[in-house]
């Protein structure tokens, strides 16, 4: 199994208040290739769940493997994390979080530079994932000179960059209109060399219904 999510507990504490539990015993199996949609009502977690998937959080309790390896229990957890994230997890955000200094070229090279990772020459890479992503004329520009759905498309290259074998991906479609949308989606699923496991945070129904299963989180529990 790709990845195991096992009793996944996160709680936030409020001075003077009670803890607050987002998430409560969470427990998710994803196999390797396999696409898996969370929805849910806003504000139920979703993203915190998506965050703790890719070590960017810590939960309050259980644990999260990738290839059998936990990302928060053990000696040399923090190294840990770090390794996983850059070897075997690409992120794509909902606000595309690019460098806005940098150019498409440079922005998709970024997890190359950690020296977690070997991929031969970065800046090749770079350019043949921005040829598949219908990019290959704009490797100069900056993202504010692209539309929202380039810079999605910047985006994803970004997160294909070091060949992981999972995409976490939070509301990828969700700044653009129906058909950049679904254009997005169609790379998502079809861009990468290898068999891609994806697990997506989304609001969309076609989005939801492209993976091959959908999960709803409620009141702290996926179902």
């Amino acid at each position: 199994m790709l990845l195991e999510v096992r009793d996944v507990v996160k709680e936030y504490r409020i001075p003077g208040q009670r803890a607050i539990r987002v998430l409560d015993g969470v427990s998710l199996d994803v196999a390797e290739g396999e696409h898996v949609a969370i929805v849910g009502r806003s504000g139920a977690g979703k993203t915190t769940l998506l965050n703790i998937l890719g070590g960017l959080d810590s939960p309050t309790a259980g644990e999260v493997l990738v290839g059998g390896e936990p990302l928060f229990s053990g000696k040399g957890s923090a190294r840990r994390r770090e390794r996983l994230r850059a070897a075997k997890i690409g992120f794509i955000f909902q606000s595309y979080h690019l460098m806005p200094e940098l150019d498409v070229v440079e922005n998709v090279m970024l997890p190359a530079m950690t020296g977690e990772t070997h991929v031969g020459s970065p800046r090749e890479r770079a350019k043949a994932l921005l040829e598949k992503v219908g990019l290959g004329g704009r490797l100069g520009h900056l993202p504010a000179e692209l539309s929202g759905g380039e810079q999605q498309r910047v985006a994803l290259a970004r997160a294909l960059m070091c060949r992981p074998q999972l995409i976490l991906a939070d509301e990828p479609t969700g700044n653009l209109d129906a058909l950049t949308g679904t254009e997005i989606l169609k790379l998502l699923f079809e861009v990468n060399d290898a068999p891609l496991a994806c697990v997506m945070v989304t609001h969309s129904a076609e989005a939801a219904a492209r993976c091959d299963r959908s999960l709803t989180l409620e009141r702290g529990h996926l179902v």
